[in-house]
């Protein structure tokens, strides 16, 4: 595979992973409250890996374009100072931008996903009550639990993944998706014993394999 940096538009730029062997689809990366750090560089490696076109644009260019936090108490800080200027209308915007690029690259004629951890998986979630990408996939998403009133919307495929030992999407705020999601046809939910927030990042080299495996087999249903 190979990466470059793709300009999505003003202000906007994105890393993009280029499978060797591409299935023709594409995968919109979408970031931790950190930034697009080597973690999710990886990510999109990851998916490049696996046949996809994956494009992580940096969802913190209006304030710190290029930022890349590290887990310590003052990065941590200073992401969730980050995190209070961004909107839900900035991520939907974002990912709407970064979709008709990719619709828009010389001879991309597959479909496109959207894979999001953390505040990226929230987005997720949200994404798939729209129109612009054809699947999402989310990761631990914080907050889901207190936009569920959106839920009726659902117009894409939707596969999500928490760990149990997650205090950031605690078990009721686990409960309230799962009772209000996982009868909806769209909608396919899978918990992981003993992993934490960040696991798909940072988890166990099991957990990992297994949610690849999970989003790999979800995704082929875009074929």
């Amino acid at each position: 595979m190979t990466s470059r940096i793709d300009k999505i538009q003003d202000g906007l730029n994105a890393y993009v992973s280029i499978p060797a062997q591409p299935n023709a689809h594409a995968v919109i990366v979408l970031q931790e409250i950190f930034g697009v750090t080597g973690a999710i560089r990886g990510i999109a490696d990851r998916f490049a890996a696996d046949g996809y076109l994956a494009v992580a644009p940096d969802l913190f260019w209006r304030t710190q374009p290029g930022i890349e936090l590290s887990h310590s108490k003052e990065d941590v800080a200073k992401a969730f100072g980050l995190l209070k200027g961004y909107s839900d209308a900035n991520g939907m915007d974002d990912v709407g931008s970064t979709a008709r690029h990719i619709r828009s690259l010389p001879g991309f004629s597959g479909k496109v996903a959207v894979a999001g951890m953390c505040l990226g998986g929230m987005l997720a979630y949200l994404a798939a009550m729209r129109d612009d990408v054809d699947a999402a996939v989310g990761y631990y998403g914080v907050g889901i639990e207190k936009k569920l009133d959106c839920a009726a919307s659902l117009r894409a495929p939707l596969q999500l993944h928490f760990g149990d030992r997650d205090s950031y999407v605690a078990e009721d705020a686990r409960k309230a998706i799962v009772e209000e999601l996982a009868s909806n046809p769209l909608v396919e939910i899978h918990e992981y014993p003993g992993a934490d927030h960040g696991f798909y990042t940072r988890g166990s080299a099991e957990d990992i394999a297994l949610a690849r495996k999970r989003t790999n087999a979800f995704l082929q249903t875009l074929n």
